[in-house]
């Protein structure tokens, strides 16, 4: 795969300014775990391969387990997770397909029921940031950096 083009080079204000919206998603006071989760999904959802490899690498160095990060394609069938990471995840589907979904009110309601109108805020912002991400790195053919694969056990 060939990268399109370099977006923080051709719209170095714009990539600005969205690294600014992190910044701010950033010191929301939502867990960064979360957060973490919460971008990884999407962009399962999405299939965007760069911003996944980013986002696990950084769930990793954040102390994220492989078991949880392996299975959040299954959360809802996994003990792995907890009640407030499961309405997180559910939003966070809801989000990225809103085409289909049209983020019912029971999905609203499961949130609601674990976060606060301020968190809710936050947490729909950096859905819809994770999801512009997702499109701008897919359309723009980015592309992640290949690790040497590790050499298999005798």
């Amino acid at each position: 795969m060939t990268p399109r083009m370099n977006i923080f080079e051709v719209a170095g204000e714009g990539t600005k300014a969205m690294i600014g919206v992190e910044t701010a998603i950033a010191k929301s006071g939502l867990e960064h775990s979360l957060l973490q989760l919460v971008k990884i999904r999407a962009s399962q959802i999405n299939g965007c391969a760069f911003c996944i490899d980013m986002h696990v690498k950084d769930a990793v160095k954040a102390g994220e387990s492989h078991q949880r990060l392996h299975l959040l394609d299954g959360w809802r069938d996994s003990p792995a997770y907890t009640d407030r990471e499961r309405a997180a995840l559910n939003w966070t589907e809801t989000l990225t397909r809103i085409a289909k979904t049209h983020a019912p009110d029971a999905d609203y309601a499961m949130l609601q029921a674990q976060f606060s109108e301020t968190e809710i805020a936050w947490l729909t912002l950096s859905i819809g940031a994770i999801n512009l991400w997702n499109r701008v790195q897919i359309g723009l053919r980015a592309v992640h950096p290949v690790e040497a694969p590790a050499a298999a056990a005798a």
